[in-house]
């Protein structure tokens, strides 16, 4: 089995869910944690989400919104279990890349690192990138 769990501060995990979706239906059943828009701490939040895992035996894919925030710490705990993986810094580049070429099997680490790497070559300043293209105003 495997899970996609989203996490985020305030609504951007459940945003990027929605997009998903939107984008590419029924390209993988997410879980989306909205962290501290409750009470609940996102602790239990993380625990009840993996709660239907066997974190020996299945993978788990969690986007984080960045690096070193309490919701990717709160992950950090899990990744000595071989099957799971924590990527931080969520865009929609990022998480289209890795879902729509997801393998029958367990993702090779590789994988993921290429993923990564394809999404970021997604990140421009547009400003400059413009005076590099030809912009012709009459296909507009």
């Amino acid at each position: 089995m495997r899970k996609i769990i989203f996490a985020s501060h305030h609504r951007l995990a459940s945003g990027m869910k929605d997009t998903l979706n939107y984008i590419a239906p029924n390209a993988a059943n997410v879980t989306a944690i909205d962290a501290y828009m409750t009470n609940t701490p996102v602790e239990k939040e993380i625990d009840d989400a993996l709660k239907t895992v066997d974190l020996k035996n299945d993978e788990v894919l969690v986007f984080t919104d960045m690096m070193g925030g309490s919701v990717n710490q709160n992950f950090i705990k899990y990744i000595s279990y071989p099957h799971f993986h924590i990527i931080a810094g969520m865009s929609l580049p990022l998480v289209l890349t890795i879902i729509l070429a997801l393998p029958e099997g367990f993702i090779d680490p590789e994988q993921l690192r290429n993923s990564i790497e394809e999404a970021k070559e997604q990140v421009f300043y547009v400003n400059d990138k413009a005076k590099d293209m030809a912009i012709d105003e009459d296909d507009e």
